[in-house]
Parts: structure tokens; C-alpha cells; sequence
């Protein structure tokens, strides 16, 4: 018998807090290898080009079903070719709270997963990243931030979800805004076990965002997507 949340919270989340955003370049056999594809994701999944996907880390200081963690993936584009649509999607993702995982896969489709996370200071601009599960350190990260700030915002550059939630297709516009930095990264450690082992895909760069503003709203239903007829 699963659990039951402590908590329901339906969209839309107004959300706050702090994180950071690595740009990277994903080769098409490093995705199929060690993307963590849904089903779904697999036949629908566009390398493109330039192969653009990203890995974040959020830390939520407000939600509405408080503070918690997040480590996710997000392998690039994928194709809804018959709703017309092509637009990035999560593959893989942790976050430290079981409110969060239940809502997350009831309210708009996320494959959210429970684990446990820590912050190590270094200084005020350092710190150590760490995700773990099952008592095991999968994901390690030091980075450090930069000093100089610069605003960032999705109100000109709209960014959508597109998940799966039994046979329906869920697509959610995403809205944020924040301070942002270039950070860099001094040493990572991934078990691809647990997560994609991003030290081996191209790092394009690393944004730092404090102070975040974020918006989920009520997604899109395209209802029965996925039956098959």
C-alpha cells in the first residue's frame, strides 16, 4: 500500500528560492544510454543540432507544500507531433520531500523521486552539493559563484513542460524570474546508476539564481494522448 501525501496542493505554485542551471550539450547516444527516457519520451525525443539540454538544482525556500530540494534533468526537446508540439521535458528527478514527489506526479506528470539532500558552505560564494539515496551518494557537485549580478526572466523566452500522466499529455508553462550569476565548477561525481553521469557530457555553462520568483500553473490536458486506438 503506498503512502498518501500529508499535504494536497493543487496548482497553481507560486515558489521561491535559489539554484543553479548547467547548460549543457548532450550527444543523441549519451540520452538514449543514460537519459532515463519514459516510454513515451523515447520515440519522441529530438537530438536536434545542437543537442541543448540542462540539469538543475533548486533550493525552494516557500511552496505550497513548503521548503524542499530538487535535482532534475531534462534531456532536450521532444516531439508531440500529433498536438503539434515540441517543447523540453523532466526525465529524471529527486526532491527531498514526499509531498512534493506526490503532488508533483498528480498535478502536472513529473516522475519525481524521494531523496535526501545537503548543502556544505565553504564560503559565501562556495559550497558542496550533495543528493543521496538509499544511504548512497549519487550526485556531488562543488561549485562556486560569481560576483557580477544580471536579471533573468522567462517573459521572453516562455518555457514549457510536456509530461505524461496515465494516457493524458500534460504541457505546463513555467514562469520565473531572478538574480543571476556564472558560476563554475571546480569537481562533480555522479553514480549513472542514480542519474545521468553528466561529467562526461559537454558543460556549455553554469548560471547561479538567487532570489527566484517561480510560477506552476494549471497545465494543458490533452486528454487520451496516449491510448492506443
Amino acid at each position: 500500500m503506498s503512502l498518501g501525501p500529508t499535504q494536497i496542493a493543487p496548482p497553481p505554485w507560486k515558489l521561491t528560492g535559489n539554484g543553479y542551471v548547467f547548460l549543457f550539450r548532450f550527444s543523441k547516444v549519451f540520452v538514449q544510454e543514460q537519459g532515463f527516457l519514459d516510454d513515451f519520451q523515447k520515440s519522441a525525443y529530438k537530438h536536434g543540432l545542437l543537442g541543448l539540454g540542462t540539469v538543475m538544482f533548486l533550493d525552494y525556500t516557500t511552496s505550497n507544500v513548503g521548503p524542499y530540494r530538487e535535482l532534475l534533468f531534462v534531456p532536450g526537446k521532444f516531439d508531440f507531433s500529433k498536438a503539434s508540439i515540441k517543447t523540453w521535458g523532466v526525465s529524471k528527478i529527486y526532491v527531498s520531500s514526499y509531498n512534493s514527489v506526490w503532488n508533483g506526479r498528480e498535478n502536472w506528470g513529473i516522475p519525481k523521486e524521494l531523496a535526501d539532500f545537503n548543502i556544505q558552505k565553504i564560503s559565501e560564494r562556495e559550497e558542496i552539493i550533495e543528493v543521496k539515496t538509499n544511504n548512497e551518494v549519487f550526485f556531488k557537485a562543488r561549485l562556486k559563484k560569481g560576483d557580477f549580478n544580471f536579471p533573468v526572466t522567462t517573459k521572453f523566452f516562455p518555457l514549457k513542460l510536456a509530461q505524461k500522466l496515465h494516457n493524458d499529455l500534460l504541457i505546463t508553462h513555467l514562469s520565473t524570474n531572478g538574480k543571476a550569476s556564472f558560476a563554475k565548477l571546480s569537481g562533480i561525481k555522479v553514480n549513472s546508476q542514480y542519474f545521468p553521469d553528466i561529467s562526461q557530457a559537454k558543460l556549455l555553462a553554469i548560471v547561479s539564481i538567487k532570489n527566484f520568483k517561480m510560477t506552476f500553473p494549471f497545465p494543458k490536458v490533452i486528454n487520451d494522448y496516449f491510448k492506443k486506438r
